[in-house]
């Protein structure tokens, strides 16, 4: 049976699955596609589990995995595993930011402090240059961070965290924009037309 992981990151991911609707070459959204299903995996794995110490287990199993994924020889059968490691594979994405990311769970279901960049700015780096290639990664960290205050409730510093990162992303090319779009959504109580329409504005404009 073929999962449908645009299904899942549509339900687990509204707004970056939104803004991915702006790519428009095919294999490019179903990359995109595919880091954000893993996310997705990561992100449930609390739900799923009651303790930290199994949540840990899971997280390890994952963090094993990248060995695989960034061998080229994903885990045969696993579809967000196979389509990770295509991304991969066909961007040359780097493995340090998955590692981070796996590390910043852990940590995170244990009450201990976590590392926010990696939760945010390292993954949208990731997505930016599956849509345009290296050397992007300055101009998508103030998104990734601003993102992250809203993510994380700390909506008051958003107003100075958004003249920062449109600074930055002036540099930015118009085809990696939708990897960072999600930004500029800071109310997650906000009904989906309105997200589109704030989406379509941002990605018009080149602005979060």
């Amino acid at each position: 049976m073929t999962v449908d992981l645009d299904a899942r990151v549509r339900d687990a991911d509204a707004d970056r699955w939104l803004a991915s609707r702006f790519v428009a070459d095919e294999q490019a959204r179903a990359d995109l596609i595919a880091l954000y299903a893993f996310e997705a995996e990561l992100m449930a794995i609390p739900a799923r589990v009651t303790q930290p110490l199994l949540a840990e287990m899971r997280y390890t199993w994952w963090a094993e995995q990248m060995d695989g994924v960034f061998a080229d020889t994903p885990r045969v059968g696993h579809p967000v595993l196979e389509a990770l490691t295509a991304a991969v594979t066909r961007h040359g994405l780097p493995r340090a930011p998955f590692d981070a990311l796996i590390e910043a769970h852990i940590d995170r279901v244990h009450g201990q402090p976590h590392d926010l960049d990696a939760f945010y700015v390292g993954p949208m780096q990731a997505a930016a240059r599956i849509l345009a290639g290296e050397g992007h990664d300055a101009a998508v960290s103030p998104a990734g961070r601003l993102r992250g205050l809203a993510q994380t409730g700390q909506g008051d510093q958003t107003q100075a965290a958004r003249r920062q990162a449109n600074a930055a992303l002036k540099s930015l090319p118009a085809r990696a924009f939708p990897a960072v779009a999600a930004a500029a959504l800071i109310r997650a109580d906000e009904p989906e037309p309105f997200k589109r329409l704030r989406l379509f504005w941002a990605v018009l404009r080149g602005r979060v």
